[in-house]
């Protein structure tokens, strides 16, 4: 039995061996591959020097960084201050030259003048305490000294005219106490030949201790020892018309004693 001979046109004969493909059957493969040929890649614009200057720029509701605060400044270290002694409004006060000087084996001797070079001193007392005790109490760290005058002392009316107080400093006796203790009586006396020598050969020293040979000074009695003299500036402070008060100024600042000398007329 014979088989009838394929047509053109019968899907066997495209699938007959050794038959080539039509075109018409690869035309998905190739609009693939013309889709992949068409895809276009993205570019990112190019931002130009000119362009970033003509940008806008933020405005008030754009998030800003804020600036740091400013740090606060420390406060300064108060320096410290050595303290003063406590006045009252009404009280005036000037500086002045204090000198404690006297053999050793004698009493010691308080002079008050103006300035180092004054020739001779204004006030001039002889309290009754040996000199080398006075400088022993001075080797502690406050040296009170106080001196308290009687008002019962005040000169009486004469000529029919009433005669006012006199000065506080011209007072001519005086109760002397130290570091609280009494020491005997305080007595004002002019100033001698060998007080003026004194104060010549300490005229160029301000402040200061020492001692001087007793041949230079020339004034003490035999066997009364070497001169001792501490010299310092003083503080005077006038309370009134009955009451005085002289504060050592230390140059040392607060390393060296303090000497504080009142006079009270009470």
């Amino acid at each position: 039995m014979s088989l009838p001979p394929l047509s053109p046109n019968s899907p066997l004969h495209h699938n007959s061996v050794g038959a080539s493909p039509s075109p018409s059957s690869s035309s998905y493969p190739q609009n693939k591959s013309k889709k992949k040929r068409n895809r276009k890649i993205p570019r990112w614009p190019i931002i130009t020097a000119a362009a970033a200057a003509a940008a806008p720029r933020p405005t008030k509701g754009t998030l800003r960084a804020s600036p740091a605060p400013p740090r606060a400044a420390s406060p300064p270290l108060p320096s410290p201050r050595r303290p003063r002694p406590s006045r009252t409004p009404s009280s005036a006060s000037s500086r002045t030259t204090g000198t404690l000087f006297g053999h050793r084996k004698a009493r010691i001797a308080l002079a008050i003048q103006d300035t180092p070079q004054s020739p001779s001193p204004s006030l001039l007392l002889e309290l009754a305490v040996p000199t080398g005790k006075f400088m022993q109490e001075m080797a502690a760290d406050h040296l009170r000294v106080a001196l308290e005058c009687d008002k019962r002392n005040l000169p009486d009316i004469s000529d029919g005219a009433a005669v006012g107080p006199s000065r506080l400093l011209d007072e001519p006796l005086w109760t002397a106490y130290v570091n609280g203790r009494k020491a005997g009586y305080a007595v004002r006396r002019d100033p001698t030949d060998g007080d003026l020598a004194v104060a010549r050969l300490l005229r160029t020293v301000s402040a200061g201790a020492g001692v001087l040979p007793a041949d230079v000074v020339g004034d003490g009695r035999e066997g009364e020892g070497d001169l001792a003299y501490m010299r310092a500036h003083f503080d005077r402070v006038v309370g009134g018309k009955d009451s005085e008060s002289f504060y050592m100024l230390n140059p040392d600042g607060n390393n060296g004693p303090e000497l504080s000398i009142f006079f009270v007329r009470i």
